[in-house]
């Protein structure tokens, strides 16, 4: 193959960085409750956990501090960040009124290109249900969104969405063990898949509304519990 010398090979994928790496491990153990709310992230021995600088775990830290995940206390550094139902129920609102927007734009113009990708984005939730891990679910599950959103033009209110990804996943991990792997979920899911397929606006921003009310009331009912126990 000739390639001109000003022309480069496109890159389909970016390499991770290192920094990506420990962004990922760190954010899926907090997600994941590997470390408390609150608990403090010291950072000597998760240096030699990971096996990485302090400059770097630095850098992680401000980074998840940014996605709501760490907070930076005086005179005692880096804490878990505590997620209160107040919050919650923010985040939860905000995602009705982007989602359900995005969903009703995609179910009133979409391309059949993007209807087979919700289908095989809807199959890929299916697929991760049970597993025992909750990592692979999310993905598919945040996936599954970011090509709504796209398809809707969306960009900015991805943008949001993105930025309250962790907490939203935080959420999502907390739902996911409180419904004790029944389909709820699933049933919601294709609730919105099979509105948007079909090209109902109402019924796509319903199904999203439906899907967030319950995830709320299980939030708030963990979250609760959670306050009354420590």
């Amino acid at each position: 193959m000739n390639v001109g010398k000003n022309t480069l090979l496109k890159i389909d994928k970016a390499p991770q960085t290192l920094r990506d790496v420990v962004q990922t491990r760190m954010r899926e153990a907090i997600i994941g409750g590997h470390f408390a709310p609150g608990e403090r992230l010291v950072e000597r021995p998760l240096c030699e956990q990971l096996g990485v600088s302090r400059t770097v775990l630095r850098e992680t830290i401000r980074y998840l501090e940014a996605e709501g995940l760490v907070e930076i206390l005086p005179n005692k550094g880096p804490i878990v960040a505590t997620l209160s139902w107040e919050q919650a129920q923010q985040i939860y609102d905000i995602r009705k009124l982007l989602e359900g927007s995005a969903a009703a734009a995609c179910a009133a113009s979409h391309s059949d290109a993007f209807a087979v990708a919700l289908s095989q984005a809807l199959k890929d939730i299916a697929e991760t249900m049970d597993d025992t891990e909750w990592s692979g679910l999310l993905e598919a599950t945040s996936r599954f969104y970011e090509l709504i959103f796209e398809e809707a033009g969306q960009d900015i209110a991805w943008g949001i969405v993105q930025r309250l990804n962790g907490r939203i996943n935080r959420l999502r991990a907390l739902t996911i063990a409180a419904r004790n792997h029944d389909l709820s979920g699933m049933h919601h899911m294709t609730a919105i898949h099979d509105a948007i397929r079909g090209g109902n606006p109402q019924h796509a921003r319903q199904a999203i509304e439906n899907h967030i009310t319950e995830a709320a009331t299980r939030a708030k009912q963990q979250l609760e519990m959670k306050a009354q126990d420590g």
